[in-house]
């Protein structure tokens, strides 16, 4: 009978270890978040969505539990990968920690449950509710990096696809749009997968062409549409409210009707001839000069802007370009991107939050 009790006593302090640890890195992770939405995004009632969480993290953390604590005899604390030794942008940084307290909400909910049924209850509703501050902030986030964004990239089928990308985004780029109209699915569902990675790695949006599955599947930062694509309603409705979704425009018309549907930014061209838009006419520069007064979304020129006409589509009241050939082509991608982010960055009247 002694030796049941002892064993029971064991269990017991095994149990508090655990929830002694995972209500520490439930803390630290909440707290990360929050300064991020306090500092960085200037935002109380996300901050005070965090500091409640914290803090009714903190209620569970009771005098029994701490004094179980054994950090000397703890074979984890020296346990560590290499992805925890580096966060290559703030994005990963946020992602990292919203997946820290999620695995320590869903520890402390289970092992919770040998404490206090109550315990287990309040811990599954707490991981319900981090989903939903962890969606909510990610779409914060994206808006904002959104309206930072001065060039965006449209790929192209290229051999080296995955080199141009990153040379681009070695040079400062922030917003890719992945579109290839021929390639099987099975193919764009790898590459996609791969260049989201690859634009998270160095904090950049990545946006699907077309294609809500895919963006879905890949859990792109969203999708941008055509004209005869789906209706942004849709999109939206499949995607949620915190992804992006743009759509291409060519005239005031489509401009005024893609704003009033909710699209997050708009593309505005083609301004000159392009052989990605076989058989479009250029809506030229007066279209330009249209969007620049009348856009109440951030808005893109595109369509065959090159280093010899960029200071033309600029000069029209341009901010953002979008642009394809001239870097998927280029012999230095890096450079090229550097090349038009500077001279964007002359131009515009965008604060740099």
């Amino acid at each position: 009978m002694v030796k049941t009790h002892s064993q029971k006593q064991q269990v017991e302090q095994v149990v508090y270890r655990i929830l002694d640890a995972n209500l520490d890195r439930a803390r630290e992770g909440l707290r990360i978040i929050e300064e991020w939405c306090r500092f960085g995004l200037d935002d109380a009632s996300l901050s005070q969505t965090c500091k409640h969480l914290r803090q009714e993290v903190s209620k569970w953390h009771t005098p029994q539990i701490r004094a179980a604590r054994d950090t000397p005899g703890d074979p984890g604390i020296s346990l560590s990968h290499p992805q925890e030794e580096e966060r290559s942008s703030m994005t990963a940084l946020l992602q990292a920690n919203f997946c820290r307290i999620q695995e320590a909400l869903r520890v402390l909910e289970e092992y919770g449950k040998l404490l206090d049924p109550n315990m287990g209850k309040t811990f599954k509703q707490m991981r319900y509710q981090v989903y939903t501050l962890e969606s909510t902030l990610m779409g914060f986030h994206r808006h904002q990096l959104l309206g930072r964004s001065l060039l965006y990239l449209v790929s192209s089928p290229v051999d080296n696809l995955f080199d141009v990308v990153e040379a681009a985004l070695k040079g400062g780029l922030t917003l890719l749009q992945y579109r290839e109209k021929t390639a099987d699915d099975l193919i764009r569902l790898e590459r996609a997968r791969k260049l989201c990675q690859l634009c998270h790695d160095y904090g950049a949006l990545f946006i699907i062409n077309d294609r809500v599955d895919l963006a879905l599947a890949v859990d792109a930062d969203g999708v941008h549409l055509g004209q005869q694509d789906l209706p942004i309603a849709i999109a939206r409705q499949l995607l949620g409210p915190q992804k992006l979704i743009g759509r291409s425009t060519t005239n005031p018309q489509e401009m005024q009707g893609a704003i009033s549907e909710g699209a997050d930014y708009i593309g505005v061209g083609p301004v000159y001839e392009t052989p990605t838009k076989v058989g479009k006419a250029a809506a030229g520069l007066d279209y330009v000069r249209y969007a620049a007064k009348n856009s109440s979304v951030p808005w893109f020129a595109i369509g065959g802007i090159d280093a010899g006409n960029v200071n033309d589509v600029l000069d029209a009241g341009a901010q953002r370009l979008a642009v394809v050939r001239s870097i998927m082509q280029a012999e230095q991608p890096t450079l090229v991107t550097q090349y038009f982010i500077s001279q964007l960055q002359s131009k515009s009247v965008i604060p740099d939050e």
